[in-house]
């Protein structure tokens, strides 16, 4: 599926098959979940996308060597700067990122950097890693950041604050949600 430009329907077609350049896997796509920073590219709420795109950042894909990988948003880094050298990569001035700036999953096939990619466990069903690709990784990232604190607060309540609260729950802590009047009905939902 293909965005020609911003705030027009994605479109199905029929485009040579991706070619890994250095560095990079060619993978079968299995599942490609859909995020809502999707929907921010194709409604052109995010600049300068490249065009045409293949949108989709959430993918687990299969290797020709069979290995099930995932491809998260952050695609490709430079690899020298003081954030690639400090495991801050997320904030390299150069970085591209899936389904924005590189290709992404809405497709039979697509390439990703190789050291961007994670392996996804056996019987670990590719529908439920998909989404752990993007809202997973930022819920995970933001925990972490949290340390060991008992009581976790969420300012909104998205697909990545669904999954912290069920880990930070099943790890015994405290979870308190804030959101805008109206967006009572999702955090109800999430419990």
């Amino acid at each position: 599926m293909v965005l020609e430009a911003p705030r027009t329907p994605v479109r199905e077609a029929e485009w040579p098959d991706p070619e890994p350049g250095a560095g990079q896997i060619l993978l079968r796509v299995r599942a490609c979940g859909v995020c809502r920073t999707d929907l921010h590219v194709a409604d052109g709420e995010l600049p300068h996308p490249k065009l045409p795109l293949v949108l989709g950042h959430q993918i687990v894909g299969e290797t020709e060597d069979g290995r099930r990988l995932g491809v998260p948003w952050l695609g490709w880094t430079c690899g020298v700067c003081r954030y690639c050298r400090s495991g801050r990569e997320d904030l390299c001035d150069q970085a591209r990122f899936t389904g924005y700036q590189l290709d992404g999953g809405f497709a039979e096939l697509t390439v990703a950097d190789e050291r961007f990619c994670f392996p996804i466990p056996d019987g670990y069903p590719d529908l439920q890693a998909a989404p752990l690709l993007c809202a997973g990784l930022i819920g995970y990232r933001a925990l972490r950041l949290a340390g060991d604190a008992q009581r976790i607060g969420f300012y909104g309540f998205g697909a990545a604050a669904h999954i912290v609260c069920q880990v930070a729950r099943f790890e015994g802590r405290r979870v308190f949600a804030f959101v805008r009047a109206g967006d009572e009905a999702a955090f109800v939902a999430g419990r």
